[in-house]
């Protein structure tokens, strides 16, 4: 039988466990919490005249020059070797720069709704490529959460009011809409398993700073070729929604999501920021008055159960044995 000596070593063990996978998830869901307020201040953005396109650009621009000033005082910031330029500045940001004119086409192809349905096919696609590329486990439970998550972030966001926004063009065919969703999904995706592999070697404040600075350089490059050059916002309220963009859903939600994906796998950070619509659909009724139909609030159940099973399926699974848990930190990517 077990003595006092050995069960206190047990328990502390669970008990930092404990935290780690709660801190983890609760670092994702507010991450997802930053990510949700971008519809609400794009719509208060499009209302001061600005395009659909100029605002990823210039949301990313304004956080890469914070960026750049903060490491003016900490030049350490700026040390990088060949390789992160090469996969985090290069990859990254291409997967940024990816996102942003993706996700432009399936909202101006499909419809804001659907455009963010397509978008969490993400955590499925996480879920696949971290057992191959970072050899996490591919479980059934997982499946089955991420499932649960993106029916219900389809019901959310399909089951609200019509509202305004971009009506599908000639330009831009139900078809590229339906390519360029599916083209975000990937891209969030990949930003997630680089971000899985990067933080715990070059820390979580460089590979930002790289993934954003690759991006805003990629679209300052590729947007004018593509004849959308991106026009600045015509007044103060403009800026204010653009600097409130660039601090919340782009520096605080990133700095979130980085810290989740130190204490937990890829897949449930993946699973956990999903929270965004819905937090996009209350602020739209908050706001806009904006009302969900019966459909819509069964979407916003299934994402808030299938978020807290999440949780729950990742904090049993995660439980350290004693004999494996002696001498490390469970979840502490740096070791690894």
């Amino acid at each position: 039988m077990p003595d006092a000596t050995t069960l206190a070593p047990q328990a502390a063990a669970r008990m930092r466990c404990t935290r780690t996978v709660l801190a983890g998830f609760a670092f994702a869901l507010g991450a997802g919490v930053f990510w949700g307020t971008t519809g609400p201040l794009s719509t208060a953005l499009y209302s001061e005249g600005a395009n659909l396109t100029d605002v990823g650009f210039w949301r990313v621009l304004l956080a890469v020059l914070g960026f750049l000033a903060y490491a003016a005082l900490h030049p350490s910031l700026l040390r990088f070797d060949a390789r992160a330029w090469l996969l985090v500045g290069g990859l990254g940001g291409l997967f940024v720069a990816l996102f942003e004119v993706a996700f432009q086409y399936a909202i101006a192809g499909v419809g804001v709704a659907s455009a963010v349905a397509l978008l969490y096919t993400a955590p499925v696609l996480v879920a696949i490529l971290a057992r191959p590329l970072l050899g996490e486990a591919l479980t059934r439970a997982r499946l089955i959460t991420a499932g649960v998550v993106m029916v219900g972030v389809w019901l959310a966001v399909t089951g609200g009011a019509s509202h305004g926004g971009a009506a599908p063009t000639r330009l831009a065919s139900r078809l590229g809409g339906v390519a360029g969703g599916l083209l975000a999904a990937c891209s969030f995706a990949g930003s997630t398993l680089i971000a899985r592999w990067a933080v715990p070697r070059w820390g979580a404040v460089r590979v930002l700073l790289l993934e954003l600075l690759g991006g805003v350089l990629i679209l300052a490059a590729a947007l004018p070729i593509a004849g959308r050059t991106p026009v600045p916002p015509s007044s103060l309220a403009g800026w204010l929604y653009v600097l409130a963009l660039g601090a919340g859903a782009v520096l605080a939600a990133n700095f979130c999501y980085f810290a989740a994906v130190r204490r937990i796998d890829a897949a449930p950070t993946a699973v956990g920021a999903s929270i965004e619509p819905v937090v996009g659909a209350l602020l739209a009724l908050a706001l806009f008055g904006q009302r969900l139909t019966e459909w819509g609030w069964l979407g916003l159940a299934l994402v808030v159960g299938g978020v807290a099973g999440g949780y729950a399926l990742e904090r049993n699974l995660s439980l350290p044995d004693v004999e494996e848990s002696k001498g490390h930190e469970p979840f502490d990517s740096s070791s690894h």
